[in-house]
């Protein structure tokens, strides 16, 4: 790879995509989605549903695209979109944000945490501070920032972090501190210890706090706590979310990032220099998304909870071992029982052991823990429930 510019090299490496040869290979997300396809297996390995979402939201696309609406935006967003963002965060948070300050409209919530971290960092001395195991997108973006990824472990089965470890992460070089909370992949939620202690030490250390929230209404035991709500949080805090999860929409790609002013304003300095702008016709619809009624939001989660249930029982009576999710689209397993020790072997393994595919919890660390999280093994719940029922047969049956 030595002809390959620096930021790019960085990049590739920073996301695991640069074999031994020096060979670039796709994510382990595509090479098991093409695996599904090739050999008929359940898709339970790449996290996007199979059902459509709300029709409202589907109408107001297309009444937007025979109405004209296909050219190009204004830049931070369309003014309906960021109003109805910030009464979201009004509403469920009680957040009151200046939608013409304080709200960016972004190509998914992944352009708005590259944004983010690409206007935050930039030198090799600066540490972006994430808990390990991650969304994959952290380290390569990191990467091409030229900062430095510094990794906090969720250890099986609670997934919760270590305050002393997390004590000594955080230091004068820290300069993000991103948090996944709902957590993909693990599908964990924050205590409010942890989530305090993270201000404390972003206070302390002058550090900004990156939140990824795009599960935020696929929660199921208690109501999502944004870390902007906390005390002394709101002034050095980037909220990111996305339509796509709430609102099963994921190729439509309409994310936001809010925060205070100058946060935002940072963000859209570097946002305008990678897409500009985004989605036109999809942006009035998901404003009318952010506007539908509690029950919506209520019936969401309500479903995905049992969908959670449904996965978790097929894979107990499989024999794996689970961590049950308190948030998100995923179920992690341990897979020891059946005598994995190399969870990516046995994924590779799965689709034509059971008709299924999972994704290694390993394609979400650092080669350094892999060994810590060898025998475990990410499933997604977010598919029809008949779907979810024959996988669930089918990985009993191979036992």
């Amino acid at each position: 790879m030595r002809d390959i510019p620096g930021a790019w090299h960085r990049t590739v490496s920073g996301a695991g995509l640069v074999g031994a040869d020096g060979a670039i290979r796709p994510t382990i997300f595509a090479e098991m989605s093409a695996l599904a396809a090739e050999t008929g297996a359940i898709n339970l390995g790449q996290g996007f549903p199979d059902e459509d979402g709300p029709r409202a939201v589907l109408e107001a696309a297309r009444e937007a695209i025979a109405n004209g609406v296909n050219q190009y935006p204004p830049g931070r967003g369309m003014p309906d979109l960021l109003a109805a963002i910030a009464e979201h965060q009004e509403r469920f948070y009680g957040l009151r944000l200046d939608p013409a300050r304080h709200v960016l409209v972004t190509a998914g919530a992944t352009e708005a945490l590259a944004a983010s971290l690409l206007a935050l960092t930039g030198s090799p001395d600066d540490e972006v501070v994430v808990f390990e195991p991650f969304y994959d997108s952290y380290a390569a973006v990191v990467a091409l920032a030229g900062a430095r990824l510094v990794t906090v472990p969720l250890r099986w089965p609670r997934f919760q972090p270590d305050l002393d470890e997390l004590r000594r992460a955080v230091s004068d070089r820290t300069r993000v501190i991103v948090v996944n909370d709902p957590h993909n992949p693990t599908g964990a939620i924050l205590t409010d210890e942890v989530r305090t202690e993270i201000v404390r030490l972003a206070e302390r250390h002058g550090a900004i706090i990156v939140t990824d929230e795009v599960y935020e209404h696929l929660v199921f035991e208690s109501p999502h706590v944004p870390i902007a709500t906390l005390p002394g949080a709101w002034e050095r805090t980037l909220t990111i979310s996305s339509a796509g999860k709430t609102f099963s929409t994921t190729g439509w790609k309409i994310g936001w990032v809010s925060g205070p002013e100058d946060l935002v304003s940072a963000v859209l300095a570097v946002k305008q220099f990678l897409t500009y702008v985004n989605g036109s016709p999809f942006q009035p619809a998901i404003a009318v998304g952010l506007r539908l009624g509690d029950e919506f939001f209520r019936q969401i989660s309500e479903t995905l909870r049992r969908k959670r249930d449904l996965l978790g029982d097929g894979l107990r009576a499989a024999g794996f071992a689970v961590s049950v999710p308190a948030g998100s689209y995923f179920t992690v397993a341990d897979a020891g029982g059946l005598g994995a020790t190399d969870a990516s072997a046995f994924c590779r393994e799965l689709p034509a052991r059971a008709g299924v595919v999972a994704i290694p919890l390993t394609a979400f660390t650092t080669p350094e823990r892999r060994a810590e999280y060898a025998p475990l093994v990410r499933f997604a719940a977010c598919k029809r429930v008949e779907v979810l029922s024959e996988a669930a047969s089918r990985l009993a049956a191979a036992r």
